[in-house]
């Protein structure tokens, strides 16, 4: 389905402009978030301080991640060279997401969306699972042990060429806390990517393309959703705008900060009336992909194995 049947050209070129104040802000955001979650237990020595930075540092992990997204479409800023190298140094070292890579695969994606070509389907074609498989899943990320899974996965494929700027980005936020003689909130980082990084990742990953209509229709509204969120919601699992993903589908040159203005305009025109690729909350997600009220998926004989960090999705 091409963007150009349900808007105006010029509509569509309104759109793509890209806006460097407006990413910069962005940015910003994201870094003072990471900066608030190193100083609560900085400056209040309690637990729940530290439970604070460790939700709030989990979420960021994958905010930055979403900064990488947009940089890898060259949609962030409007100089190419300095989207490659804000996702490259910039974003993708603390969550240690090689940038080359992460773009290969993910524009792959997005060329395959809506057939058999696309491996991202791996991670998604268990929905809808019953309520216990659900549970299951839910119970592996918050216990830590998808989180650690992670790690070890990191730590069997770490390459010194690839994981450069994980390595500065870490030692530099190191030092800086160091030199504050507070190395000890360091933790925090880790804490968050394996008690929180996986569930709101698993959040992410299940409103994009969990338990949607039909994965081998190329209309997005048929193979991709779109989550409406609310401040905890996009503090947590909807990072910078990636809930509007059936829009991303349809416009992927579309800034990530122009994507709520596509939705509004998509739905002033009745774009998605009588489809249900727009879903009101991440509870209705959850529902969407639970068996008990969904019969959407893929048929059992064609489930896939997931490879990778993010294989604990199934």
């Amino acid at each position: 389905m091409q963007i150009t049947k349900l808007i105006s050209r010029e509509e569509l070129s309104h759109l793509t402009r890209t806006s460097n104040l407006r990413a910069t802000g962005l940015v910003l955001v994201n870094f003072a978030l990471i900066a608030a979650g190193f100083a609560l237990p900085i400056v209040w020595h309690t637990w729940e301080a530290w439970l604070g930075a460790t939700v709030l540092l989990g979420a960021r992990a994958l905010g930055l991640g979403i900064l990488v997204h947009d940089t890898a479409h060259g949609t962030l800023f409007s100089s190419r060279k300095i989207n490659q190298w804000a996702g490259k140094w910039l974003f993708g070292g603390l969550p240690n997401v090689p940038f080359e890579a992460y773009r290969n695969g993910h524009l792959a994606h997005h060329r395959n969306a809506g057939t058999e070509a696309d491996a991202d389907l791996a991670f998604v074609d268990r929905y809808p699972a019953s309520g216990a498989s659900l549970a299951r899943k839910f119970a592996r990320d918050l216990s830590g042990l998808n989180g650690i899974k992670n790690l070890y996965f990191q730590i069997r494929t770490f390459r010194l060429k690839d994981q450069v700027p994980f390595i500065v980005s870490h030692a530099l936020l190191l030092a800086l806390l160091c030199v504050m003689h507070h190395a000890e909130v360091y933790l925090c980082w880790w804490l968050g990517q394996i008690f929180v990084f996986p569930i709101v990742m698993r959040l992410r990953v299940m409103g994009e393309h969990g338990g949607v209509p039909d994965h081998f229709d190329r209309d997005p509204r048929k193979n991709t959703g779109t989550t409406l969120a609310g401040p905890l919601a996009r503090l947590l699992c909807a990072p910078n705008y990636v809930n509007y993903h059936v829009e991303h589908h349809f416009a992927a040159a579309v800034p990530s900060y122009r994507l709520r203005a596509l939705h509004l305009l998509l739905k002033s025109k009745g774009c998605y009336e009588g489809w249900t690729c727009v879903q009101p909350s991440y509870f209705a997600v959850i529902k969407r992909c639970w068996s008990g009220h969904s019969t959407a998926g893929l048929p059992p004989d064609s489930k896939r194995v997931a490879k990778g960090a993010l294989n604990n999705m199934q």
